[in-house]
């Protein structure tokens, strides 16, 4: 199959960015969306031009690196109902002749580095600013010491495969963080190792969230949408509902 990209290319933060359209030839249906960007660039290469720069590693759905927005989608979603990881997503969830639209994430707190490639370092600042914990918890067996409820269990669960990506910031309209902030609060606040600090943890990490320039959620719902791993919207509620009892709580913890 053939299709045609009009991808954008930037320098860097600082310079102007535009589209520039390609041909790619000979492109197998089975081959990831990375895979047909790698052509692309074999064959800028040959020609002596400057390849495309965009983001990877895993390639296995896992690592949440590989972030663009494909014909105003954030990862594409081609003919899948499901969202996926840009990297998961193959040549076959398009039309012969397609034209496909690639762009970065476009959201104030994530710069761009160089064409597709931003910053997401503003994610690692909110991690850092209260998504962890600092009880000893032990050894492997001393952690079952501490039952946990199936329906807290799974809802951590489901909270913990959030990979940090920033496809709910590409696709908000107000490039909150919001649904990644939640999941990385919910994650901790369903287990009993994050209660000691679940009420300062929620206060930190909103500041640093409103501090990195993110908007704020406006209950749009394009976040969980997109979402590769499908972290529920109520997750944000959670987070609503935390935020307001730490701001009432007597000791400020």
């Amino acid at each position: 199959m053939n299709v045609t990209l009009r991808v954008w290319r930037q320098a860097n933060a600082a310079s102007e960015g535009r589209m520039v359209t390609y041909q790619v030839q000979d492109v197998s249906p089975d081959m990831s969306f990375l895979e047909m960007l790698d052509l692309l660039n074999e064959d800028l290469t040959v020609k002596g031009e400057e390849p495309v720069a965009f983001d990877h590693d895993c390639r296995e759905g896992i690592c949440g690196m590989c972030g663009v927005v494909i014909n105003g989608t954030a990862h594409g979603r081609g003919s899948s109902p499901v969202p996926t990881t840009t990297c998961q997503l193959h040549m076959r969830s398009f039309e012969d002749g397609a034209v496909i639209d690639v762009e970065p994430w476009r959201a104030g707190p994530f710069p761009v580095i160089k064409d597709l490639v931003v910053d997401r370092t503003a994610f690692d600042r909110i991690i850092q600013a209260g998504g962890f914990v600092s009880v000893n918890t032990g050894a492997a067996p001393d952690a079952h010491a501490n039952a946990v409820g199936k329906l807290k269990a799974d809802r951590a669960f489901d909270a913990a495969t959030c990979i940090g990506c920033g496809a709910c910031v590409a696709a908000c309209p107000n490039s909150s963080a919001m649904l990644f902030t939640a999941a990385k609060i919910t994650h901790l606040a369903m287990l009993p190792q994050g209660q000691p600090e679940r009420k300062l943890r929620i206060k930190t990490m909103i500041g640093q969230h409103d501090a990195e320039g993110f908007g704020g959620c406006t209950n749009i719902g394009e976040c969980a949408e997109v979402c590769p791993k499908q972290i529920p919207f109520d997750t944000i509620s959670q987070l609503n509902r935390d935020l307001i009892a730490s701001l009432f709580s007597r000791d400020g913890k």
